[in-house]
C-alpha cells in the first residue's frame, strides 16, 4: 500500500517533467570535464535560487549547495555529481554531444556524460521542486548537493576540504543514487559495502633509446612495460585467494612515436579494485615488488617512477538507514521493481561525505536500460553486450528513467522528513 503522505510531493511531477527532460537534453548536450562544470553549476544554481533556496556556489571550485528550511525536524543530504568523461560520444542521439574540452595534461579531449551523471542532475534538480511547491508534506532541512569531480575521485573531498562541514548543517543522514545498466523502473539497493575501494596509478619505466636496427645498443622500456603488464596479471590470479574479489586493470600503455625508434620510456597507467583493506595494502605493495624487479632485471639506468593518481574509498550502506529507505520505497514502487544486488567494482566518492561527517549514508542505483531491450538481451544470454557506464553508446532512456530516479530521492529523504 502507498504511503498517502507522499501524494502532495508528486502533484507537481507530470507538469514538471516535460521542463526536466529538456534540461536533462541540454546537460547531455553540453558535457564538461571534472573541476570544470561551471555551466552545469550554474543551472542548478538557478534553478534552486527560483525555489527559494538558500544557495551556496563555487563549493569545492564548482560545487554547489542549495538548503530549504521548513521548520524543526531531521536534517537530509541529497547529492547529485555533474562531471562527464573524455569520451566521443556513439549514441546517435538528436541531442549527443559534441563537445570537446582540455584535458588536465592540456590536450584536447571530446566530452561526453557516458556515465549518467546528467541523469542525477535533473532528477535531483526534480526532487528539489517537488519538495519546494509541497511544504505542507514534510518539515526539516532539505540540502541538495550537486558536486564535482567524481570522475577523478576528487570533487567530494573539494569541497570538504572547502569547508562543506562548517559552512552547512551536519545532516542526520546522506543519500545518493547512481543510474546503471539495469532495466529502467528497477532499483537495487544492498547494506553494508555497495561499491569498491580503487586505486589508480602511473608508472613510468626507463631505458635507453636506439635506433630500431640497433637493438643492442638499447635497453628497451617497451618490452619492459609488457612484460610488466604481463606480470602484473598474476598478483590477483596467483596472490588473492579466490574467495577474496580484486580486480587489476592496465587501461594505458604508452612508448613511443616511431616504429623503427625504440624510446627512452614507456608509461603503464593502472587501477586496482579492492573490497578488503588488507587485500588492497597487498595488491599495492605486489605491484611496487614487481615494478621494481621488471625494471631491475631489464638493466634500467634508474628505477621506476610510481604516482598515485586518484583513490577512492568503499561506499559503504547503514543498515539501519538502508532498511528505512528500502522500506520506504517498497511501499510506493511496484511490486519486483526493489532488488537486492551484490557489490559492485564501480567505485564512488560518494562515501567521503557519509564517513567524515560520522552519519549514516545509503547509496542506490536506478535503472537506465530499456527494459524490452534488457529483458530480449537476458533471455538471450548478453547482457554483456548492452552499452555499460562509460561506453560511447551508454545513455539512459528518458522514461521512465526520469521519473523513478526523482522519486526514489523524494521517497528516499521524505522517510526522515514526514510532516
Amino acid at each position: 500500500m502507498q504511503d498517502k503522505r507522499l501524494e502532495p510531493l508528486f502533484t507537481h511531477l507530470g507538469a514538471l517533467l516535460p521542463a526536466l527532460e529538456e534540461t536533462y537534453k541540454d546537460i547531455h548536450a553540453h558535457p564538461e570535464l571534472s573541476m570544470q562544470e561551471t555551466r552545469t553549476a550554474e543551472i542548478a544554481e538557478r534553478h534552486l535560487k527560483a525555489l527559494g533556496f538558500d544557495v551556496t556556489s563555487g563549493v569545492g571550485k564548482t560545487g554547489v549547495v542549495g538548503v530549504l528550511r521548513n521548520g524543526d525536524g531531521p536534517i537530509v543530504m541529497l547529492r547529485a555529481d555533474m562531471d562527464a568523461l573524455p569520451i566521443q560520444e556513439a549514441t546517435g542521439l538528436a541531442y549527443a554531444s559534441k563537445a570537446v574540452g582540455t584535458g588536465p595534461d592540456g590536450a584536447e579531449v571530446p566530452v561526453a556524460h557516458s556515465c549518467g551523471h546528467d541523469m542525477h542532475v535533473a532528477c535531483l534538480m526534480g526532487a528539489a521542486s517537488l519538495f519546494a511547491r509541497a511544504r505542507d508534506a514534510w518539515t526539516g532541512t532539505l540540502m541538495v548537493v550537486f558536486q564535482p569531480g567524481e570522475e577523478i575521485g576528487q570533487g567530494a573531498q573539494a569541497m570538504i576540504d572547502d569547508g562543506l562541514f562548517e559552512r552547512f548543517p551536519k545532516p542526520d543522514v546522506v543519500l545518493g543514487q547512481h543510474v546503471m545498466s539495469l532495466p529502467s523502473g528497477r532499483i537495487d539497493w544492498r547494506d553494508g559495502v555497495v561499491t569498491s575501494a580503487a586505486d589508480s596509478l602511473q608508472i613510468r619505466l626507463f631505458g635507453r633509446g636506439a635506433h630500431g636496427s640497433m637493438p643492442e645498443a638499447s635497453i628497451d622500456p617497451v618490452v619492459m612495460a609488457a612484460s610488466t603488464v604481463l606480470r602484473l596479471q598474476t598478483i590477483v590470479s596467483r596472490e588473492v585467494a579466490p574467495t577474496d574479489s580484486a580486480v587489476l586493470t592496465v587501461g594505458s600503455l604508452q612508448a613511443g612515436t616511431k616504429e623503427n625508434v625504440i624510446p627512452d620510456e614507456a608509461i603503464i597507467k593502472l587501477n586496482v579494485r579492492t573490497f578488503d583493506e588488507g587485500v588492497r595494502r597487498h595488491i599495492l605493495a605486489s605491484i611496487t615488488r614487481i615494478v621494481n624487479a621488471e625494471s631491475q632485471a631489464a638493466g634500467a639506468p634508474k628505477p621506476p617512477e610510481i604516482t598515485p593518481l586518484d583513490q577512492y574509498s568503499l561506499v559503504t550502506n547503514d543498515p539501519v538507514a538502508t532498511k528505512r529507505v528500502v522500506d520506504a520505497f517498497r511501499q510506493y514502487f511496484p511490486e519486483g521493481s526493489i532488488e537486492q544486488t551484490k557489490p559492485t567494482m564501480a567505485s564512488e566518492d560518494f562515501g567521503c561525505f557519509g564517513a567524515q561527517w560520522h552519519v549514516p549514508s545509503v547509496y542506490w542505483f536506478i535503472g537506465g536500460a530499456d527494459p524490452e531491450t534488457y529483458a530480449k538481451a537476458k533471455g538471450e544470454g548478453r547482457l554483456n553486450t548492452l552499452p555499460t557506464n562509460h561506453n560511447p553508446r551508454f545513455a539512459p532512456v528518458l522514461h521512465p528513467t526520469l521519473e523513478t530516479g526523482i522519486k526514489a530521492l523524494v521517497i528516499a529523504a521524505h522517510a526522515w522528513m514526514a510532516s
